[in-house]
């Protein structure tokens, strides 16, 4: 009876897929969790729900296109492709209008601002001083750098102070657009002063640069920029109004004259850019005997130019205005119209006419007829690096420092010893020097007494010999002033006596009148009575007493 019920549960659960049998006709039973018809309804409903929305969006974008958004350049930007959409991207520049004029600041000309830097790191601190105190508005000025074969954190500076100079409250001290470029040229010439100035790097280095600055200018010049201003950040001193100063002169190309200082044993100052030069027979004369490939360089023995050099023709005194027409422009502060670069002028990195870089930049601009002009008297002055020379001078002048001071140091060091040995206080010829001193001092001290003692009594003396002096001057006083009595009562006397002959004379004129006026009275009545009595002799009149 057990058989058939096995066979009948086999035939029974044959069917269930959840039932398995193995070689030996056991039979194994898989789990399967229960279906949840509230779980299935929900996902049912989200699925219906996702569908929907996509179809209602899909329609609404299809009915209003301008609500489409922005989807790139990839394949679904067909789905946004319209006439509007595309007319966006679509910009006009009238280049007639950025042709650089000689008041940019006012007619808001935008100046693009370059700066190639390798291991400038140190420099860029004084860099941005310069940027911070420039007076062209600061929005109209855009900045380009280019970062190459450098080895120090230029890089990670060079952010940082961009970060902080736009950060600042003040928006007219903030900049316009800003662009970091990195290439790298291979450049393999070490930064110091000995290295990137050698007479064997010159002609590789030079075209290495040529190459950096019209990396930096190709990817930096925008349709909106009417000047270029190429400056190295080296750069110690410069007037705050160069932009202005040189954009003045409305010329294509123009460069300022640039010295450097130099320590007082050094002579104070030097030429230092010597690339900026009017041509010369002498030198045309020399590139005709050099190789294709060749690159004159001035400053060096190996190539005697003989050319007018516009540092040498500095004067300190001299009108910054001045202008002198140059051939070749030295690299360290440029100012250039855009339109020179935009006709095809650049810096040539291979043997233009025997130039290489800034120098066949002024030869192929004035070959395309720009005027490129340099101002001798217009000077900026570039940071000072001493040379091997200065370096190996001034390590000797330091040299000499020290052994001096160690020579004075012994010198006194050895009086110290001696007077150590010689100048014991525990000795008995200390005590006989405090002694001997003692006695000297107490005699000087009684010198002094009898000194001020006789001076005492000198001055006594002169103070007795002084009293009758007193009274005799008293006594002339007196009779002075007695003998001015005197006088003041005889000239009182006087004036009295003087008063009365006065009035005995007037009485005595009054008697003469009255007599006269007798007489002629008397001549009267006779001449009525023809009495001629002038024959008679006139009374004798009365003696007038004469004056005091």
């Amino acid at each position: 009876m057990q058989a058939p019920l096995r066979l009948h549960l086999s035939a029974a659960l044959k069917d269930d897929s959840s039932w398995t049998h193995d070689a030996n006709c056991h039979c194994h039973c898989r789990f399967q969790p229960r279906s949840q018809p509230a779980l299935r309804r929900r996902r049912q409903l989200i699925q219906r729900l996702l569908l929907f929305g996509s179809i209602l969006l899909t329609g609404f974008f299809f009915f209003f296109p301008d609500l489409r958004p922005d989807l790139g350049s990839g394949p679904l930007s067909y789905l946004a492709s319209t006439d509007d959409s595309k007319l966006e991207t679509v910009r006009y520049y009238d280049l007639s209008n950025v042709q650089g004029t000689a008041r940019g600041w006012e007619r808001e000309e935008r100046i693009l601002l370059c700066a190639p830097l390798r291991d400038a790191a140190p420099h860029l601190p004084m860099f941005f001083g310069h940027l911070k105190n420039l007076t062209y508005p600061h929005n109209l000025i855009d900045l380009a750098f280019l970062v190459g074969d450098s080895k120090d954190n230029t890089l990670e500076l060079l952010n940082s102070k961009l970060e902080a100079l736009q950060a600042d409250p003040e928006a007219r001290n903030q900049f316009g657009e800003i662009s970091i470029l990195e290439k790298d040229f291979g450049q393999k010439v070490n930064q110091d002063v000995e290295s990137r100035h050698g007479f064997a790097a010159q002609a590789g280095r030079r075209k290495s640069m040529a190459q950096a600055r019209n990396w930096l200018l190709s990817a930096a010049l925008r349709p909106t920029h009417s000047w270029v201003y190429w400056r190295d950040v080296d750069v110690e001193t410069a007037p705050f109004t160069i932009l202005e100063d040189l954009m003045r002169h409305n010329k294509d190309v123009i460069v300022p004259n640039v010295w450097r200082p130099l320590p007082d044993w050094l002579g104070g100052e030097q030429p230092y850019d010597l690339n900026s030069w009017q041509e010369s027979e002498t030198a045309l004369a020399l590139a005709d005997t050099l190789d294709e490939d060749a690159v004159i360089v001035e400053g060096y023995a190996e190539y005697a130019t003989w050319r007018p050099h516009l540092a040498y023709l500095r004067d300190p005194y001299g009108d910054p205005d001045m202008e002198m027409e140059i051939d070749g422009v030295g690299g360290v502060s440029i100012l250039a119209k855009a339109k020179v670069f935009r006709q095809g002028v650049h810096f040539p990195a291979f043997s233009f006419e025997k130039h290489a870089e800034t120098e066949g930049f002024g030869k192929m601009a004035k070959r395309m007829k720009f005027s490129v002009v340099g101002l001798p008297h217009y000077t900026i002055w570039h940071l000072y690096e001493p040379s091997v020379d200065d370096i190996r001078h001034m390590e000797e002048m330091e040299k000499e420092r020290k052994a001096k001071e160690a020579e004075e140091a012994a010198k006194q060091q050895k009086e110290d010893k001696i007077k150590e040995q010689f100048d014991n206080k525990g000795s008995d010829w200390e005590k006989e020097k405090a002694a001997v001193q003692d006695l000297v001092q107490k005699a000087k001290n009684e010198e002094k007494e009898e000194a001020k003692k006789r001076e005492e009594d000198k001055k006594a003396k002169e103070a007795a010999k002084e009293e009758p002096k007193e009274e005799a001057e008293a006594e002339k006083a007196k009779e002075e002033k007695a003998q001015e009595a005197a006088k003041e009562e005889l000239k009182v006397e006087a004036k009295a006596d003087k008063a009365k002959v006065e009035k005995a004379q007037e009485a005595a004129k009054k008697d003469t009148a009255d007599a006269k006026k007798h007489v002629e009275k008397r001549e009267e009545i006779h001449e009525a009575w023809g009495v001629d009595e002038r024959g008679k002799a006139v009374p004798k009149q009365p003696e007038v007493p004469d004056s005091a």
